[in-house]
């Protein structure tokens, strides 16, 4: 599909299926490299609704034991963030001595990364990193560092491929841009 129409607003294809799964192999690699003979058995963290596609992609392509383990925060409402971060679902297994990896869909400003850190860190995770499929690095407002990036773009709003818009276009493969 070259465009489509959620609610009252089109979009246009922005990146093709095969470059995410460029993007999700590379990424899977780096994160392969630094977990490779791994003793303890990390944390894959997906973050919902959003990353669910991103965390079952990436699960894939490792090849080291992991467990994965969910959360839901929310700090969007329509097409632009509300600056407040809301926790909708704690996590669904304990992390205490863990290392974690987050798994988000994407980062933009930043504020549910800092929240999701602070949220491990009085869960008693013994180290957490950050995974992103998507990154606008120009919206970016925080100090906290980003380990795994798999693909930054510029700072447009977005769905398919697990982001939505007003619950919509989760399940489109590709990922769309708004058509203006």
């Amino acid at each position: 599909m070259d465009k489509v129409t959620l609610h009252d607003k089109t979009f246009k294809t922005y990146i093709p299926y095969a470059r995410l799964e460029k993007a999700i192999d590379e990424v899977a690699a780096r994160i392969n490299h630094d977990f490779e003979g791994s003793t303890d058995i990390p944390v894959l963290l997906c973050v919902l609704n959003g990353s669910i596609m991103f965390t079952a992609e990436l699960m894939k392509r490792l090849t080291f034991q992991c467990q994965i383990v969910c959360t839901k925060l929310s700090s969007y409402e329509g097409t632009s963030s509300t600056g407040k971060v809301n926790v909708s679902m704690g996590l669904t297994a304990d992390i205490t001595g863990r290392r974690v990896i987050i798994v988000e869909d994407i980062v933009d400003t930043g504020t549910t990364i800092v929240e999701l850190k602070k949220l491990l860190k009085e869960h008693g995770a013994a180290e957490s990193y950050v995974c992103t499929m998507i990154f606008k690095k120009d919206a970016y407002k925080q100090s906290e560092k980003l380990d795994y990036v798999a693909m930054p773009i510029e700072n447009k709003f977005i769905v398919g491929f697990g982001l939505d818009y007003d619950e919509l276009g989760r399940n489109l493969k590709d990922i769309y841009i708004l058509d203006e």
